[in-house]
């Protein structure tokens, strides 16, 4: 089974509250009471926080009324965020690397950018059998000179682009950067900004592309059209795709839900978490960074008969709002505080859009997937049939790529 995740989140215009902490996360630990040997990396610093970012940013989604189907890159949303602290300054840099989950008695601005970097190499290089790419551009108003630092840490730490554009003519800025997002996406996102206001004067954006096939592929010869109950009533008829033998497999009692671990080829793993009947509520709640560490504990191979829905999903979501709900409320106003981009104060962010899109099935391409043999114990199989929602977290390396929930599999929007 092939599995693609395509993201682009856009931080639109550069013009002229509650805040989610997990008391018992011990994520980002205090140097003073655990020790300098026992000190994080900043790349196991940052990952930690993005994890935090992604459970809390999942709880404001999720605690919206009919929030429905949810898929987004808590990776991504943070970068573009910590790329931005680049050129923030005073209670805007504060409110963002607050709701990032960082903790500047803990944790330098130079630390932070730094594990940031580690990570984008780390989802950068080679893997055999995935393709993970992940970018960041500026495209900034021809008028307009960014600062050398500004952009000098952009390229360093983030590997970020600098494109001149003429947003006076928005027509034509508006193709030429929905043509580069295509392109960097492999054309999985098309047409991602529409209305660009011609006021613009920086955007950004920050995209991740994920292309991995199963080590354990479903075989399409067994995908049969069944139930998924969206509620406990209202079921639709969806492809139900089967596979038996050795699955990583595991109950998680705390969470009162099923947790099933599928790896990728190249090192990333896919979670699926299903819980009891009437138990989406509790897991929503209880869902931290602690739990779904234990994950990779909790589960072990045994003999199973794994049923997953094909499905494809498009999560659009308006940061701006949500952000700014979570605490990240300067930016977003006249009390932003950007100087250190262009040398000068007056400048917020007048939009923010996050895409992202998964499309699951049983091999993601054209050629058939290979079948093998492996021994089975002699052992009656559990059988996990994830015909209700359920939740879905990709990770690599235990940093969290990718985050969702499946309310209805046939609604991709």
């Amino acid at each position: 089974m092939k599995m693609l995740f395509f993201l682009c989140l856009l931080i639109v215009g550069l013009h002229s509250n509650s805040y989610c902490y997990e008391p018992n996360y011990q994520g980002v630990r205090n140097q003073n009471q655990r020790g300098q040997e026992n000190r994080n990396t900043p790349q196991q610093t940052v990952g930690n926080s993005v994890c935090q970012f992604a459970c809390c940013f999942y709880k404001e989604i999720s605690s919206r009324e009919n929030s429905g189907n949810i898929f987004f890159s808590p990776l991504s949303i943070s970068t573009a965020f910590a790329m931005l602290t680049l050129g923030a300054r005073s209670d805007t840099l504060t409110q963002i690397l607050r709701v990032l989950s960082f903790n500047p008695r803990e944790i330098s601005e130079n630390e932070i950018h730094e594990g940031y970097r580690q990570l984008i190499q780390m989802v950068n290089r080679k893997n055999e059998g995935l393709q993970l790419n992940m970018g960041n551009v500026l495209f900034v108003l021809d008028q307009l000179k960014p600062q050398d630092k500004f952009l000098s840490n952009l390229r360093n730490f983030y590997e970020g682009e600098v494109y001149p554009m003429n947003f006076k003519r928005a027509d034509q800025a508006q193709i030429k950067i929905n043509e580069y997002v295509a392109g960097r996406t492999n054309g999985k996102i098309k047409d991602l900004i529409s209305n660009l206001d011609p006021l613009t004067e920086i955007l950004l954006i920050s995209y991740i592309y994920f292309n991995a096939e199963w080590e354990k592929p479903f075989d399409p010869k067994y995908t049969k059209k069944n139930k998924f109950f969206v509620d406990g009533n209202k079921a639709v008829e969806v492809p139900m795709m089967f596979g038996m033998g050795l699955f990583k497999h595991g109950y998680d009692e705390q969470l009162s839900s099923t947790v099933v671990q599928m790896d990728y080829k190249g090192g990333a793993s896919a979670f699926f978490i299903l819980p009891d009947q009437g138990r989406m509520r509790k897991l929503e709640k209880r869902l931290s960074c602690e739990r779904m560490l234990r994950w990779r504990t909790l589960v072990s191979k045994s003999s199973a008969n794994l049923h997953l829905p094909k499905f494809t999903l498009y999560g659009t979501y308006n940061l701006k709002d949500i952000l700014y709900k979570m605490g990240i409320m300067d930016i977003f106003t006249d009390k932003a505080d950007l100087s250190g981009v262009t040398g000068q104060p007056q400048h917020r962010i007048s939009q923010a859009i996050h895409k992202a899109v998964v499309k699951v099935d049983e091999t993601g391409t054209e050629a058939a997937a290979a079948t093998g043999t492996e021994i089975v114990p002699m052992s009656v199989p559990v059988t996990i049939t994830f015909n209700r929602p359920f939740l879905m977290v990709i990770t690599m390396e235990s940093n969290i790529l990718f985050m969702g929930k499946i309310v209805n599999p046939l609604k991709k929007d």
